[in-house]
């Protein structure tokens, strides 16, 4: 029994030895991935930095953490209040990336650096916002978001992040005050509006009068180059008369020409349907004395005419 016993418990020591024996092999050899940092203890103490590739530690003795060097994002949301009082949400976008050549600082100066960022964050937009009102809040949404980069930027690069960017993606004001903010956008879009209607019926009826005007002016040349004709025909056919007619007066020339326009209108009332009619006698005796009429009315115009030209001189 006692010579059996011994191989068996060698067996045992020699299994346990082999399994501390590839634990420690384990635990000595390690890879570092690409974009990555391992930062080595030693007995608890800094020891040094290595890159991406297969390392070996002391074991027992020394350990090994890993840094991701990758870009990363945090994002939270600032509370804050405008000059003009209002309380808005504002949310924050962070992305940041530990300096590769300060893993140390970034390792062992910030336990908590997504906390910390977040820290700097509130600081800078409490440092600006409440100066502004909230017009100018949604303004200058862009310069806050470069101040506060810059801001971050410079206090983070001491514990070895370096900020790519920093940006305010909102402004969230109070419901009730977006509410009314939206109804004054409303009414002042409508005054726009009225605005632009009003003038584009100013512009479209002075394009009418204009347009009117030219009708009118176009229209009353038409008429003045019509009766300029009618004029040229009648001392045309007065020239002709006369050289037919030798000793023929001007008044039997007019007299002739308001005869014949006096029948010819009698031609056109007939010719024409639907029109309303002034019957006038046509005999021959009515004709002269219509005539004679005519003719004594133009004498006494042309007799008033004269004296009142005495009258001035």
């Amino acid at each position: 029994m006692e010579g059996s016993g011994f191989p068996l418990a060698g067996i045992i020591l020699l299994a346990i030895l082999g399994l501390i024996a590839l634990v420690t092999l384990l635990k000595t050899l390690y890879t570092v991935r690409t974009s990555q940092a391992g930062v080595v203890e030693r007995f608890g103490k800094f020891h040094r930095i290595v890159r991406p590739g297969l390392h070996v530690l002391i074991p027992y003795a020394e350990r090994v953490f890993f840094v991701d060097l990758q870009v990363q994002q945090v994002q939270f949301s600032v509370e804050t209040k405008t000059r003009d009082n209002v309380f808005v949400q504002i949310p924050v976008s962070v992305q940041y990336q530990v300096v590769d050549d300060k893993v140390f600082d970034a390792v062992y100066r910030l336990s908590r650096p997504q906390k910390q960022i977040e820290s700097f964050v509130f600081n800078s937009i409490l440092g600006h916002v409440p100066k502004l009102t909230l017009d100018e809040t949604f303004e200058q949404m862009s310069g806050i978001s470069i101040a506060v980069k810059t801001e971050l930027d410079h206090t983070m690069h001491d514990f070895g992040f370096n900020i790519l960017t920093a940006l305010v993606t909102d402004i969230i004001p109070d419901s009730k005050v977006k509410e009314a903010m939206n109804d004054i956008n409303a009414a002042q879009r409508s005054q726009v509006a009225a605005m632009a209607r009003g003038e584009a019926d100013k512009i479209l009826k002075v394009k009418q009068a204009e347009a009117e005007a030219e009708s009118k002016a176009l229209q009353g040349r038409g008429i003045a180059a019509e009766r300029q004709a009618i004029i040229d025909g009648l001392r045309a056919s007065i020239e002709h008369f006369r050289e037919a007619v030798p000793g023929a007066t001007a008044e039997d020339v007019m007299a002739l020409v308001l005869l014949t326009q006096y029948f010819d209108t009698l031609k056109d009332i007939g010719i024409r349907s639907g029109t309303n009619t002034l019957f006038l006698p046509n005999n021959p005796g009515a004709a002269n004395d219509f005539l004679q009429q005519i003719l004594a009315g133009l004498r006494a115009g042309t007799h008033r005419g004269s004296m009142g030209e005495s009258a001035t001189k």
